[in-house]
């Protein structure tokens, strides 16, 4: 089988390798490649006078001619539309190699796709950091990666933006009251977009997540864009004050909060700050996502204490107290998670967080909605 590496029309951000192409895929391009080459050919014997000179400029032009018509193959363009050919190697991701788009960046972790039915892609959780750290700090929390990327599912690890005036180092820019530094929905959609066509990324499947004040941009673009994921799984961060009135809303959303019931970094309550910002009331972002999501009565319908296996250093394993609303919009679901710890994401949670996502998508994802 003869294979020939084939660079595509990329964005100059782009780290993407070359395609490896088999040659069966290309045999009507090749066959009028080699056309033009013999007629290049020829033109360089006709006119000995240039010698050589011309002759190799025939095939250079020859295989340019011959690499366009590569791309433009119907079999070829077809291919990679569905996402058919893979890069021979990831090209970016890893950490201290992230991929560069537009918009900014973000590392991946990958699940081990040997055993990936062919033609099937790959689920994702994008997980937004908290204040001051980075994509590549995502990916050496360890038992969280290995827990989802255990599960068949890829992490998406996007970078976040320093404040000038901000003491915490990079954030996400998501208060409607303070100065944008970047539309983090268009980043976002960005992102997915990049991993779908570099990684096979499902866009269908899709959880966003985040921590801390990555959480609380979780709850915005929820808010924002209810579409861009199947669901959100916030983490010790919600919104902020002043809270979102449910008209800000676009529709109803799946969304499954955790919070540490000793947090004092992020209280369930929320405090104010000194630059002037002041964090929301956890239990009045609930309220304000019941009205989103037509939700009959202020009282939680059902209730779960649930403990987590115990890890081998530990007495015993995390322990969750959920509750959730189910008189709402069948299009949607809402639930809220206690943990007795503090300002932190649990061992655990991300256990929790898929068996709950894929429970919540299990019928069909985001309910037969495209998401975008």
């Amino acid at each position: 089988m003869i294979t020939i590496r084939v660079f595509s029309n990329q964005s100059p951000h782009s780290n993407q390798g070359p395609m490896m192409v088999s040659r069966p895929l290309l045999s009507s391009s090749v066959k009028r490649a080699r056309k033009i080459t013999t007629n290049k050919e020829t033109i360089g014997h006709r006119h000995r006078c240039s010698g050589r000179y011309k002759t190799r400029a025939g095939f250079a032009v020859a295989l340019v001619w011959f690499l366009s018509l590569i791309i433009r193959d119907p079999f070829v363009s077809s291919a990679l539309a569905a996402g058919e050919l893979t890069p021979s190697g990831t090209s970016c991701g890893d950490i201290g190699n992230a991929c560069k788009i537009p918009l900014g960046e973000y590392n991946v972790a990958l699940p081990d796709t040997k055993n990936l039915a062919k033609g099937n892609k790959i689920p994702a959780v994008l997980f937004f950091h908290g204040a001051g750290r980075s994509g590549e700090v995502t990916l050496k929390d360890k038992e969280m990666i290995n827990t989802l990327t255990g599960r068949g599912y890829a992490v998406l690890a996007p970078t976040g933006l320093m404040y000038p005036e901000s003491r915490f180092g990079a954030g996400w820019s998501f208060l409607p009251q303070r100065k944008k530094l970047r539309d983090e929905l268009a980043f976002s959609r960005e992102i997915l977009d990049d991993a779908t066509q570099r990684f096979g990324i499902d866009r269908q499947r899709i959880l966003m997540s985040g921590f801390s004040v990555g959480g609380s941009l979780t709850w915005y673009l929820a808010c924002q864009a209810p579409d861009i994921a199947a669901a959100y799984a916030p983490v010790s961060g919600a919104f902020w004050r002043p809270h979102p009135e449910s008209s800000d809303c676009k529709g109803p959303v799946k969304l499954m909060h955790t919070h540490g019931w000793m947090d004092q970094t992020v209280p369930l309550e929320g405090r104010p700050l000194r630059s002037g910002v002041y964090q929301g009331d956890v239990f009045q972002g609930l309220q304000v996502l019941r009205e989103v999501n037509g939700c009959n009565g202020l009282r939680a319908d059902e209730f779960e204490m649930s403990k987590t296996d115990m890890m081998p250093e530990e007495k015993m394993g995390t322990i969750f107290w959920q509750r959730w609303w189910t008189r709402c919009t069948p299009d949607s679901d809402l639930r809220f998670v206690l943990f007795p710890g503090g300002h932190d994401v649990p061992k655990g949670w991300a256990t929790l967080a898929l068996d709950w996502f894929e429970e919540v998508t299990r019928d069909g994802t985001a309910d037969g909605r495209a998401l975008n």
